[in-house]
């Protein structure tokens, strides 16, 4: 027997309001508590469920989202949700709240995370003029839950994996891969100083985008580098997170024309 779907690509009309990354210090045996605003811009009702899963990404692109306790730094069984289904009025706005029980026991100093996913959902549908069933695609958010748990015992260690120069819409781009390989979260930024390869001169400073970066994962930082002449170059690159911790690396550059 063959079953022939129909893909409907339909964007949803949910909006997650405040923001893709709550984050929280915490302390043993506290309740913190959390809130998801959500808004339906459609004027059609809509049913949401949310849930939690375990989350981590890499540099290639890669993003891996899995059952709670797949991560071993998952803080995934310390929230607790209101409620796991909602249905939104046309132009309805709610909010979701989560409560963060910390457990009484102490763990490990560093941060712990996990997502709420808010997914909206959409019945399965038999179609009327043709064999198969309906299936709509929707845009599902992911929310970071992260807790830091005695952040001054711990601290991240950014490692910078590759340096690719790549032209990308129109743009000479470097792109540079870091890890952070410590046990806590931060948000750094990568800058790159270009230098003369035979005077040492110093040609320019370029800065990337801050980016957050959870323990034991990696993300490629784009840095626009189109005003730089087609050259060969010396370089260091310098990761920087909020607190002013700094990671250098020393590296020769080529700069092309294509």
């Amino acid at each position: 027997m063959f079953l022939i779907m129909q893909f409907s690509f339909l964007h949803a009309g949910i909006v997650v309001l405040n923001g893709l990354t709550h984050t929280y210090k915490v302390e043993n045996g506290k309740v913190y508590k959390g809130k998801i605003a959500i808004e339906n811009t459609d004027n059609k009702p809509q049913n949401v469920k949310l849930f939690l899963q375990d989350f981590t990404y890499q540099a290639d692109g890669s993003i891996s989202y899995t059952t709670i306790r797949t991560n071993s730094r998952t803080n995934g069984d310390w929230i607790k949700l209101n409620t796991n289904l909602i249905t939104l009025k046309g132009k309805e706005k709610t909010e979701v709240f989560y409560e963060i029980t910390v457990p009484n026991t102490p763990v490990n100093p560093g941060s712990y995370w996990s997502v709420i996913i808010v997914e909206p959902v959409d019945d399965i549908k038999p179609s009327n003029d043709k064999a198969g069933v309906n299936i709509t695609s929707v845009v599902r958010y992911a929310i970071q839950v992260i807790t830091d748990y005695e952040p001054e015992k711990a601290k991240p260690d950014l490692k910078f994996e590759s340096v690719k120069i790549e032209k990308e819409e129109g743009k000479q781009l470097a792109k540079i891969a870091i890890a952070n390989n410590g046990n806590l979260y931060c948000k750094p930024t990568a800058t790159i100083e270009i230098y003369n390869r035979k005077t040492g001169e110093r040609l320019g400073s370029y800065t990337s985008i801050a980016m957050g970066l959870l323990p034991q994962t990696s993300k490629s930082f784009h840095i626009d580098i189109s005003k730089v002449p087609p050259a060969q170059y010396k370089a260091v690159i310098i990761a920087t997170d909020e607190d002013e911790n700094a990671f250098a690396l020393n590296v020769e550059l080529e700069v092309k024309n294509d």
